[in-house]
Order: structure tokens, then C-alpha cells, then sequence
């Protein structure tokens, strides 16, 4: 390697080792402190939540925590085996000597990135499989059977390629035959790409892994319905979906884009909450909506794929970009597939330190979303709807605060709990 390569070697393996060392340094945080707080229910919510349901969450927590330190150090065993020791580079010249090579450059690129996802994928199951079937099936959140697991993981492999392998192609082929602004052309068709998804996932993607049926209950469906025209919403319709044949947890959200927007409750979510507090949270939903965060958050997603992409464009001329990394390029045939995959690799060891810019966000959103619902509807039934949402799920109400403001996309249920106090008594002194 030369010099300009050695040194980014150096600087990638700096700040993996940083990043490994930060998540270890909050995961210890969060287990010593929710394992310090675990036999008494903090003051405020000794009334709702019982010793034994706060003592679960906390074993909950400690149980995903030790199941996450061991998943970071695969995780980043598998990422230097496909950098810096080179798996990325022997698995593409493996690809290039076989009779994938002999297809064409696009067909063998393409191969490439599906050998890479599949082999990927392949090296997650045992972590997801332990999941579902140890940690989740002991705080008896499980409710898959072997079988369906087996379903989902091929129907989701069928419907990623069927997907994602002609976006790849065309990515792919737009790196290699549109000149050096070719970034500009693949961010147009990446975001086209993800506004189709939005369209098509409620009706076409969604229906292959759950079923969703009409909102029966009819005094449900008009408080509802009230609520909103209310806040001036609409849906093209309400849909429970049966997720308690996958997990114990609740949740209820929108999905679709546009005329296809859809309001879709868990039945475990119907099962576990009052009408007025079913209400109060799709209210929270549509606060989002109000305060248009949505929009916000494709805007952003926007922006920073063209950012992303255009830094792909320069990186992928840089020979020191692949040789840094443990990647010798294709000499006289295209390296974009190898450029992209370096790239998806290398973006999250140093985007993992803007995460709590993220989360931070993130949190504003949810209080911004808290307020909206107090007014729209009743903020006592907000408080006990999330109160039980926290009991079911087993959510810790101990975090770390450290833990918490660079992880956190919801606020601390303290946190949430007071401010929403506040403002039910501001709208109902």
C-alpha cells in the first residue's frame, strides 16, 4: 500500500476501534444502571407499575444488552474480515474466475452485491434466531413458531431480490455509463425507488408477511374517524393487523404515501387499550403529521443521499479508497460494485458519532407529537396509554440519561410523563 492507502487504513481502523469502544463504554452504563434500580419502581409510577412487571423490563434490558455486546463483537469481526483482511476482495475475485465472469460486467457486479447480501445475511441468523426464539421467548414476546420464521426469513429473501436487485442493476449501470455526474442520476432514481416503496408497501409488500383486515369495531372507528377530521387527516382506511401472531408487542402507525396513507393498530394494541386511549395515541401519530415531520424526515433523507452519493462519486476514483480498505481493484473492468459495497461498509463506523444528533431530533419530534395529542385529545388518556405500552413491552424506565441521549428516538418515560403532566394541565387547568 502506499501512503495515502496506509493512511486510511489507519484512520478507518481509529475510528472502528472508537466507536466499538463507545458502545461498549454505554452498554456497561446502561446494565449497571438499570441493574442498580432494578428492585424499586421509581417515585411517580409506583401506583401503575407493579415491582415484578418493572423488575422484567429490567431483566429485558440486561438480557438484549448481553445478547448486543456479544452481536458487536461478531459484527465487527465480520466487517474486518470483509475490509481490512480482505473477504470483500477475494470474494470478488472468486466471482470474476467464475462463470458469473464470463456474463458480462454488469451481470458479474451484480452478482457480486447479491453474494455479499446473502453471505451477510447468512451470518445474521444466529443472532436472530436467538432473539426470537431465547430472549424474546422468555419474556414470552414470542409468539412465532420455527416454521413461520422459515417463512418470513424466505419470503423477505425473495422480495429483497426481487426488489433490490434491478435498483442495484440500475445504480449499477447508471455508475458506469453516465459520466462523472453519475451520482446525480442515481440519486434520482434511489429517491424515485423509495417513493414507489412508500406506494406499494401497504398493498403489495406488507400483505405477504401479515393480514390486515377492516376496523370492525364500530364505536372505535368512529372516535376515530371524528378525530381525524379533527386535525384535518385523511386515511384511505383503518386496518388492524395481526401481529400477535409474531410478538406480544403493541403498536399502532401509518404507513402508504399520499392517497394510499393508511392507519394500521396491532390487535394487541386493540386488546390492551381503552377506546379514548387508542385515540390519544393516534392522535401522538398525527401530531407527527401536523408538525410535518414526515416530510421533514424524507427531506433529510434526501439531502443526505445526495451528500452520500456524491462522495461515492469522488471515493470511487481513488485508488487509496480500495487498496485502504483491503481491496484490489479490477484491473481493465469496473469497480462500482466494489465502490458501492466499501462505501456501504465504511459509512457507518463514522456515521455511528452523528447518531445523537439523531436521536436528539428524533426525541423533539416525539414532544412536539405528545403536545399535539394533549390538545386534540385527553392527555390522562395519552399517559396511561403509553404507561401500559411501557408495561407491555417491558421497556426500562431506569435508562442511563447517557445511554439514553445517544440512543434514545423516544424520550425517557420520566421525561415524556412530566412534560405531558404539564401540558394536560395547561390545556385543562
Amino acid at each position: 500500500m502506499n501512503e495515502m492507502s496506509t493512511l486510511w487504513a489507519v484512520v478507518f481502523a481509529a475510528v472502528l476501534l472508537a466507536g466499538v469502544l463507545t458502545k461498549l463504554y454505554l452498554s456497561w452504563r446502561q446494565v449497571r444502571h438499570v441493574a442498580a434500580h432494578r428492585d424499586q419502581v421509581p417515585a411517580g409510577f409506583s401506583e401503575s407499575i407493579s415491582l415484578q412487571a418493572h423488575q422484567k423490563a429490567a431483566d429485558y434490558t440486561l438480557a438484549k444488552a448481553r445478547v448486543g455486546t456479544l452481536e458487536l463483537a461478531w459484527s465487527t469481526g465480520i466487517l474486518l474480515g470483509w475490509t481490512l483482511l480482505g473477504g470483500l476482495s477475494q470474494l470478488n475475485e472468486l466471482i470474476a474466475n467464475s462463470a458469473l465472469g464470463q456474463w458480462g460486467a454488469l451481470a458479474q457486479q451484480v452478482a457480486l452485491v447479491a453474494a455479499f447480501a446473502l453471505i451477510g445475511g447468512l451470518l445474521d441468523l444466529p443472532f436472530s434466531w436467538y432473539s426470537t426464539f431465547r430472549v424474546e421467548q422468555r419474556f414470552d414476546f414470542n409468539k412465532m413458531s420455527t416454521g413461520l420464521w422459515l417463512a418470513d426469513l424466505l419470503k423477505s429473501t425473495l422480495v429483497g431480490a426481487l426488489i433490490g436487485l434491478p435498483i442495484v442493476a440500475l445504480i449499477i449501470w447508471l455508475m458506469g455509463s453516465t459520466g462523472s455526474l453519475w451520482w446525480l442520476w442515481a440519486w434520482a432514481a434511489w429517491m424515485g425507488f423509495n417513493l414507489l416503496i412508500l406506494v406499494l408497501y401497504p398493498t403489495v409488500i406488507a400483505p405477504l408477511f401479515n393480514r390486515f383486515e377492516p376496523l370492525q369495531d364500530e364505536q372505535l372507528k368512529t372516535r376515530v374517524t371524528a378525530l381525524m377530521q379533527r386535525c384535518g387527516f385523511s386515511a384511505k382506511g383503518l386496518f388492524v393487523m395481526d401481529g400477535s401472531k409474531r410478538s406480544a408487542h403493541a403498536n399502532a402507525y401509518f404507513t402508504g404515501f399520499g392517497a394510499a396513507k393508511r392507519v394500521v393498530f396491532y390487535d394487541t394494541l386493540l386488546k390492551q387499550l381503552s377506546p379514548g386511549e387508542v385515540d390519544a395515541v393516534l392522535a401522538h401519530e398525527l401530531g407527527h403529521f401536523r408538525h410535518k415531520h414526515i416530510v421533514q424526515r424524507i427531506g433529510v433523507m434526501f439531502a443526505l443521499s445526495l451528500g452520500a452519493l456524491a462522495l461515492l462519486g469522488w471515493l470511487s476514483q481513488q485508488l487509496w479508497f480500495y487498496t485502504g480498505l483491503g481491496v484490489q481493484p479490477n484491473v481493465g473492468s469496473p469497480n462500482d460494485a466494489l465502490a458501492l459495497l466499501l462505501f456501504l461498509l465504511a459509512v457507518p463506523v463514522f456515521g455511528y458519532f452523528v447518531s445523537p444528533v439523531s436521536a436528539h431530533l428524533s426525541r423533539r419530534h416525539e414532544f412536539q407529537a405528545d403536545a399535539y395529542a394533549c390538545q386534540q385529545t385527553s392527555g390522562t388518556d395519552l399517559s396511561s396509554a403509553l404507561l401500559k405500552l411501557y408495561k407491555d413491552n417491558a421497556s426500562t424506565l431506569t435508562p442511563d440519561p447517557v445511554f439514553a441521549r445517544f440512543y434514545y428516538s423516544h424520550p425517557p418515560a420520566s421525561e415524556r410523563l412530566a412534560k405531558m403532566g404539564a401540558q394536560t394541565m395547561v390545556t385543562n387547568p
